[in-house]
């Protein structure tokens, strides 16, 4: 079975909407605005590129990212992987040609299908609403958070507000960085 990382950004009190400056958000861009860059906060970042054999994505950051990461320097390792998107509404006609070969899954129940093929770990990016449906249904086996010192009040958040059963989590990872910035690699306990 293969593993499901959720990767995000995310402040302290967990939002996660329009780190990189996407519009529509009033505090858009807040990673690189507000905090200090500091390269070695990022190191799981490129990490993250290299053990990943796959990318999921919801069609709301599929959208966002599709016109802009496949020619970025930065995530030129992610351009070969084969991309998912899981989606109702996205036609084949709607994915860019560039971005290596893309799939879009119709359903959660694709994408445990998915989880059950062969191959190396699938990685999230983005995707809040996403994150959330595959939280809520025990999908993803591991969260790779880079906790940012700051309180947004409104925005998307990464965990949805369901009433469910309590998911243990384990620390496996962790460091805290000069600028306030925090790694937390967590397992989901099964």
């Amino acid at each position: 079975m293969r593993t499901l990382i959720s990767t995000a950004f995310i402040s302290l009190d967990g939002v996660v909407e329009a780190p990189g400056g996407e519009p529509g958000y009033r505090n858009a861009g807040w990673t690189f605005k507000d905090v200090e860059f500091l390269p070695e906060a990022f190191e799981i970042k490129g990490r993250e590129q290299q053990e990943a054999t796959a990318m999921l994505l919801g069609r709301t950051s599929y959208e966002a990212f599709s016109p802009v990461w496949p020619d970025m320097k930065d995530f030129a390792d992610y351009k070969a992987m084969p991309k998912y998107v899981v989606s109702t509404t996205l036609t084949e006609g709607d994915l860019v040609s560039n971005w290596g070969s893309t799939t879009i899954l119709r359903s959660l129940d694709d994408v445990a299908a998915l989880k059950e093929t062969e191959g190396g770990p699938i990685i999230v990016h983005g995707s809040a609403s996403l994150n959330q449906a595959l939280s809520d249904a025990g999908l993803i086996d591991r969260y790779h958070l880079l906790v940012f010192p700051l309180l947004l009040g409104a925005g998307k958040r990464l965990f949805s507000t369901t009433d469910k059963d309590t998911q243990k989590l384990k620390l496996v990872e962790h460091e805290a960085y000069a600028n306030g910035l925090q790694k937390n690699v967590f397992d989901v306990v099964r």
